[in-house]
């Protein structure tokens, strides 16, 4: 049997002693990283009654799990909507409809817009990172490269006034994509909540009041 490196028992130990884990584990939530999304959104009250939400990369469903109590529990007579969709295959969520498939591919963008049929969103969220290869510079451009596919998105189906909180890792092409969400939104903050760990090199912006128009 092969034995585990070093790094990776300490991301095991890291992993079952952090206290979002645990957290996670009692409150039956499918992941640690809701509780980033959780301090996200109440921190600036992006929520409201029947909202269009769509969580890209969304597995194994924590951000979708929590949007979706939090809808339901603001008004249960206007549930809104909550559209997930990943590479990765995921669990059914009651409420949230998912779509499996590669946001990259021209074909799975299209089935994510015939989901929504013309409704515009209220809130787009993306937690999307490439696999990691460990080298930076093939790693920050796939990042990137996710990050603007997803700001794509956002300009087409976002309505004004809307927010985008997407995750980002600080890198090359980091500013520049931060500028161009100036361009796009009245407010654009970085943030770091208290459950992203704190070696991790990621960051989420989040962009409030769409434009209209592209400055």
């Amino acid at each position: 049997m092969a034995t585990r490196s070093k790094s990776s028992q300490r991301w095991l130990k890291e992993h079952f002693s952090d206290p979002f884990v645990k957290k996670a584990q009692a409150e039956g939530l499918r992941s640690r990283a809701a509780y980033k999304l959780e301090e996200l959104v109440e921190r600036d009250r992006l929520l409201r009654p029947g909202m269009v939400v769509v969580d890209l990369g969304a597995a194994p469903g924590g951000w979708s799990q929590w949007i979706r109590q939090e809808l339901d529990r603001l008004d249960p007579a206007r549930p809104g909507r909550v559209l997930a969709l990943d590479i990765l295959e995921m669990p059914p969520l009651a409420g949230v409809e998912f779509l499996h498939g590669d946001f990259r591919e021209d074909a799975v963008l299209s089935n994510l817009e015939t989901m929504l049929a013309g409704q515009p969103v209220d809130l787009v969220l993306s937690d999307m990172a490439p696999n990691k290869s460990g080298v930076e510079a093939v790693d920050q451009p796939r990042a990137m490269y996710l990050s603007e596919l997803a700001m794509d998105f956002a300009d087409r189906h976002l309505k004004p006034g809307g927010a985008f909180l997407i995750k980002l890792f600080q890198g090359t092409g980091f500013d520049d994509f931060v500028r161009d969400l100036r361009k796009r939104y009245a407010k654009v903050a970085i943030r770091k909540p208290a459950a992203s760990r704190r070696r991790s090199p990621e960051v989420y912006a989040l962009a409030q009041g769409k434009l209209p128009a592209i400055k």
